[in-house]
């Protein structure tokens, strides 16, 4: 089995002239944690919903678990979605005429299976246990972005995506919310995050920053090195 669970090679996304990812390549390591920096503009957003087959890149590859996942047809990409990326968002996404509860377990609707228990054990594990049947706009929001994480849990995925987690919140929610991740990233989770708060991209062990769609810099515990040259387009298999 790879030591990466991610390895995107040259991918480019391209809207007609304007290039917001240009040849990106990077490998993720299981259990790793990487944060992704950069101004508005370069890239972030983009490389996060490829990685998460929310977007195709132009061209280029991208394996995820040693699998490609560029090659996939459309539903084929819903299930890689469904099954292997657990999608946490700065806007929260909650559905607002659902509880708490009810939201974490839609995801698990989409999964085709619903367990209660097992929603309310992902809800408890973020501190939720007393806002269950709450709604959304009863629930402040690190209360909200606990339940967005608590839905990204709750179908196991290999990997979790993170936009932004704690832009909309306070310094106390922010906390919190970082506390969460860290004991994911305690357990073995693969944590890729998009952050514009430097002391957050510097909780995880490496830090890629993006300028106008491209790796610029790379930082690993604390040391600085220069992007290298990266191959061409290759075929992965297991």
């Amino acid at each position: 089995m790879s030591e990466w669970i991610v390895k995107a090679v040259n991918l480019t996304r391209a809207y007609g002239e304007v290039r917001a990812l240009d040849t990106v390549s990077l490998e993720v390591a299981r259990g790793e944690w990487l944060s992704v920096m950069g101004p508005s503009g370069s890239g972030k957003t983009t490389l996060l919903n490829i990685l998460g087959g929310l977007d195709r890149s132009t061209s280029g590859q991208l394996f995820v678990d040693s699998a490609e996942v560029t090659g996939l047809a459309p539903k084929d990409v819903t299930r890689f979605r469904r099954e292997t990326v657990g999608l946490v968002f700065q806007q929260f996404h909650l559905v607002p005429y659902l509880t708490a509860l009810e939201n974490v377990m839609l995801a698990q609707y989409f999964h085709s299976m619903v367990d209660e228990a097992e929603a309310r054990i992902a809800l408890e594990a973020v501190g939720l246990n007393e806002r269950l049947h709450h709604l959304p706009a009863q629930l402040s929001g690190g209360e909200q972005q606990r339940v967005c994480i608590a839905r990204a849990l709750i179908n196991q995925p290999k990997i979790i995506l993170a936009d932004e987690p704690t832009g909309n919140l306070d310094a106390a929610n922010e906390e919190i919310v970082l506390d969460i991740f860290r004991r994911l990233h305690a357990q073995g989770h693969t944590l890729i995050i998009v952050t514009h708060d430097a002391r957050v991209g510097h909780l995880a062990d490496r830090l890629i920053v993006l300028e106008h769609g491209r790796v610029v810099r790379t930082e690993s515990n604390g040391h600085e090195r220069r992007q290298q040259a990266v191959p061409e387009a290759v075929s992965v298999g297991r």
